[in-house]
């Protein structure tokens, strides 16, 4: 069957008189899929073998259509599944508040509803070449793509040459959006095995009944669909490099039979008894503390210490500080360049408050800002005052290092926290600021409780009740 030579376009919509309409406006241009709440979604997602390149997602999904929350958590599942894919939010609810915050998780563009199909197309359209300039041979992926010259980023560079060679597993951390892919792909391409096979498996993208004969393989009548033999990433990347983003999704069970490669490399299709041999390296990654899962037993402790021969921290933008300026003049000038476009410009006010913002989805956020800018604004000067709605600043006030000193300011943050959240608890705010706070210092001192208590300005005693207690509630 020949390949559709549309691009391919999902859209979760619990609204059939809006999917209706914009499958029948859009699918003379796009191969449509559509899907009504964020649970189908996902699921139809696992079912097939490419991720579509493009998404209409409407934030008030159910069970709470009357809310963002379910829309915010699927721009998140989706780009676990694809980072590449890019994300348009159509939504009534066309607050500015929400479109800022499914920005700064990695949404492509806000569209309210009623949207023309015609500005739509456009929209996907530009959204689908910025997508193909990302993934191109002549892109970022064949330049430095680790730009910068702060003390953070220098660490990252100098970790990465140490240990691209390594025949040893490495373990990658950060937060959402901060590249870790492209440092475990740079580990691959430094090292000896750059000439070797490279398979990079997501394993918060695949349903767990999958991830063990996608990993392993499997012979004939192993299970239902099993019409063949089939190798697995193990087998087929041979003595190359094995990608495991999302490990701390892996299920427990296979946590033990992942043990047993890393520790002398055999395995088992599943539905055969014969021992089979990889000599590929382990790269995984989270943004989960590990440790941490540790702890609660969602993790297996052998196979952290194994995963963690080398661990490599990859910083989150607000670390990087001059390093936002230099990102912008990179990507605004390989945004214009491959949308044929003259580069914006920012003045002064413009520019401090770009160097000022954190950017709380990290690397991912900006790039999109960049891009949306570049459509919006070439060869134009941005100032403060058009630049602004770009970033989410309640998202960064509230990942901020912590509450405002000056009760004014403190105030008017809270009247913003409380108008825009309908159902709010003072109880579990105060909860989670807490548990945030122990996590954060769990993992900034490695797990060590007496620094961890020392940092938090608490005793020992009271860190390890508190931890208790947590545990307890979860």
């Amino acid at each position: 069957m020949p390949e559709d030579p549309r691009p391919s376009l999902l859209i979760v919509d619990d609204d059939p008189l809006i999917t209706e309409t914009l499958s029948y406006a859009l699918g003379k241009d796009f191969e449509v899929m559509v899907s009504d709440s964020r649970h189908h979604a996902v699921s139809l997602l696992r079912q097939l073998d490419q991720a579509p390149q493009l998404a209409l997602v409407d934030l008030g999904l159910p069970p709470m259509p009357h809310r963002p929350d379910e829309g915010f958590q699927l721009i998140s599942d989706l780009l676990a599944h694809s980072p590449t894919m890019k994300i348009l939010v159509l939504s009534g609810q066309n607050d500015a508040a929400n479109a800022r915050h499914a920005r700064t998780l990695g949404a492509a563009e806000f569209v309210a509803k009623p949207s023309d199909p015609e500005n739509l197309k456009k929209i996907l359209l530009h959204a689908l070449q910025f997508r193909a300039a990302e993934i191109s041979g002549e892109g970022i992926a064949e330049t430095d793509p680790l730009v910068g010259k702060s003390p953070a980023l220098q660490k990252l560079k100098s970790q990465i040459s140490q240990y691209a060679d390594s025949p040893f597993p490495a373990l990658i951390e950060g937060e959402s959006g901060t590249g870790k892919e492209v440092v475990a792909n740079l580990l691959h391409r430094l090292s000896w095995r750059r000439v070797k096979p490279w398979f990079a498996l997501n394993c918060a993208a695949i349903a767990p009944t999958l991830v063990e004969p996608t990993l392993f393989g499997y012979t004939k009548g192993a299970f239902t669909g099993a019409t063949q033999n089939k190798s697995g990433y193990f087998e087929d990347a041979s003595d190359g490099t094995l990608f495991l983003d999302e490990i701390g999704e892996l299920p427990l069970e296979l946590q033990a039979k992942l043990l047993r490669v890393l520790e002398n490399g055999e395995f088992q299709r599943v539905g055969e008894t014969q021992q089979r041999f990889s000599r590929s390296r382990v790269i995984a990654a989270t943004n989960r503390d590990l440790r941490q899962e540790v702890r609660k037993g969602n993790f297996r402790a052998d196979l952290y210490h194994r995963l963690s021969v080398f661990t490599i921290e990859v910083p989150s933008l607000r670390e990087m500080d001059d390093d936002r300026t230099l990102l912008l003049e990179h990507y605004r000038k390989f945004y214009a360049g491959q949308a044929k476009l003259a580069p914006f410009a920012l003045d002064d006010s413009a520019q401090k408050a770009w160097r000022d913002y954190h950017f709380p989805g990290n690397v991912r956020e900006l790039r999109n800002v960049v891009i949306r800018l570049t459509t919006k604004y070439a060869g134009q000067k941005l100032s403060l005052a058009e630049l602004e709605p770009e970033f989410d600043m309640e998202a960064q006030a509230d990942g901020g290092p912590g509450l405002p000193s000056d009760p004014g300011t403190l105030i008017e943050q809270a009247q913003r926290h409380l108008q825009r959240e309908r159902s709010f608890n003072l109880d579990q705010m105060l909860k989670a600021w807490e548990q945030g706070y122990i996590e954060a210092a769990m993992k900034l001192t490695r797990g060590n409780v007496s620094q961890a208590a020392k940092m938090l300005g608490i005793n020992r005693t009271t860190l390890y009740s508190r931890m208790e207690s947590a545990q307890k509630q979860q």
